[in-house]
């Protein structure tokens, strides 16, 4: 079992991946002097963020690495022997090749993934810069000018300083990376002095310098994951915060409504569905109310799925009425087709909600019109994306007329559908609030013996969808 983290105590949560919810315990960061995240694609893409953002430090390093030897080629021949200029001219002339090299590299598309890039050019970087102090630093004791060793100092002190920070991270790397430099800068040393009282204290001094660069490594790693572990969680957040937005709103609705603006649409041909529970007040009298919940989410679960399979948008839900939309904010072809083929699924599976609630009372209806329809964002609070018109209060109406399992259409639903075969001749109805309307009804999933008459069990009345 993963066990907290200081980056879990930072941040607050557990690092999240991309996409994922957050782990419990594989993205979390280890503790211990080589940490790492639990998850090695956490860790992957902390590395390449990591470096990505410290490319343009790199960079500029590299090009301020190159002014700086530029001026060391320029000022050589000035105060040195023609010979000794010459030796440290090569020297020279190598750590500009290496230095354009590395700066050019960090352009490569790639340059984020392979971390040796730093480590090889860095140390090249390290035993050329050596050799040249250790040179200059004699030339000028020759000329009793101490400072020399104190430029050769602050020379190491600077490249080793930009190695811990690019190498942030992965401490095992700069491990490495100090190892094979102190092997190369001994082996200058043991060269050019021959008192082991120097050699001592020298290596003594590298230690030194090596142990508190080692320090800013780990400091920078830590921080740095700890950062990053904050951001994936934070991000992680903003997902799951626009998931649920996006569910509730339309991503169009979302983007106008964060620029200020008003969202109002119009859809010129669009069908609505009304499907309800036939008996639900009666019903309600009979089961508890938890069973009753159980049985709405059951049917409602039911309906969402059958809308993503059909491409039919979910409006909203009044009661145990579900309002849904065929050719509004989600295309969908024939928009008639479409909603007559989703209300034969979801009423096709009374059964299964019969057998899951253990309700053999359950019987659901569907009414359906076509025609024109407004949508949009109304208010400031608990917003959410509905419709509005004539053709929505027409399709509510509708829904009553139809058969006990079955789905009542309306006449510019017949003729703008295709599967209407199974359709029976119109039948003349009076709608309240509406007056005669020719109405077309088919069964979906034949009546039980217990399923109770229409008469018997009235539709849920829906006052926002009446008068």
């Amino acid at each position: 079992m993963a066990q907290p983290d200081d980056a879990e105590a930072l941040t607050g949560a557990p690092a999240v991946a991309e996409g994922r919810a957050p782990a419990s315990g594989h993205d979390i960061l280890r503790p211990g002097v080589f940490s790492r995240f639990g998850d090695q694609a956490t860790e992957t893409r902390y590395q390449e963020k990591a470096r990505t953002l410290r490319m343009p430090f790199v960079r500029l390093y590299g090009v301020l690495f190159m002014l700086v030897v530029l001026g060391y080629s320029i000022a050589d021949p000035l105060f040195l022997p023609a010979q000794e200029s010459g030796d440290l001219a090569l020297l020279l002339g190598a750590a500009l090749l290496v230095g354009g090299i590395y700066v050019s590299l960090t352009f490569w598309a790639d340059y984020a993934s392979h971390p040796m890039v730093d480590f090889v050019a860095l140390l090249a970087l390290s035993l050329l810069l050596g050799n040249f102090d250790f040179i200059l630093a004699g030339h000028l004791l020759h000329f009793n000018q101490p400072q020399g060793v104190d430029v050769g100092v602050l020379d190491r002190l600077v490249l080793t300083a930009f190695a811990a920070v690019t190498l942030a991270g992965r401490p095992r790397l700069f491990l490495a990376w100090l190892g094979v430099d102190f092997v190369g800068w001994l082996g200058i040393v043991l060269a050019v002095e021959a008192h082991p009282a120097a050699i001592v204290y020298a290596t003594l001094s590298y230690l030194s310098g090596a142990a508190i660069m080692f320090a800013i490594n780990l400091a920078v790693g830590r921080t740095s994951r700890a950062a990053f572990a904050l951001a994936e969680s934070l991000d992680g957040e903003r997902r799951r915060n626009e998931e649920l937005v996006f569910n509730m709103l339309p991503r169009t609705a979302v983007e106008r409504i964060r620029d200020g603006r008003v969202v109002a649409d119009s859809y010129a041909d669009a069908s609505v569905v009304f499907i309800d529970m036939v008996g639900f007040s009666t019903l309600a009298k009979r089961v508890s109310p938890g069973h009753l919940v159980e049985l709405l989410n059951a049917f409602f679960n039911h309906a969402d799925r059958c809308a993503a399979e059909h491409g039919v948008e979910k409006v909203k839900t009044v009661g145990d009425a579900y309002l849904a939309m065929a050719g509004g904010n989600l295309t969908s072809g024939n928009s008639a087709d479409a909603a007559i083929a989703f209300a034969r699924a979801v009423i096709g599976g009374v059964d299964e909600l019969r057998r899951a609630s253990g309700v053999e009372a359950v019987a659901l209806r569907a009414g359906i019109h076509s025609g024109p329809v407004v949508g949009g964002v109304i208010g400031e609070t608990r917003m959410a994306y509905d419709y509005w018109g004539d053709t929505v209060n027409v399709a509510a109406r509708i829904e009553a007329t139809a058969p006990v399992n079955g789905i009542a259409i309306s006449e510019s639903t017949w003729l703008r559908a295709r599967d209407r075969e199974a359709f029976g001749a119109p039948e003349t109805m009076t709608l309240k609030g509406v007056g005669e309307m020719a109405v077309y009804r088919c069964a979906v999933a034949p009546a039980k013996a217990q399923d109770p008459p229409i008469a018997a069990l009235p539709s849920l009345y829906l006052p926002e969808y009446g008068e």
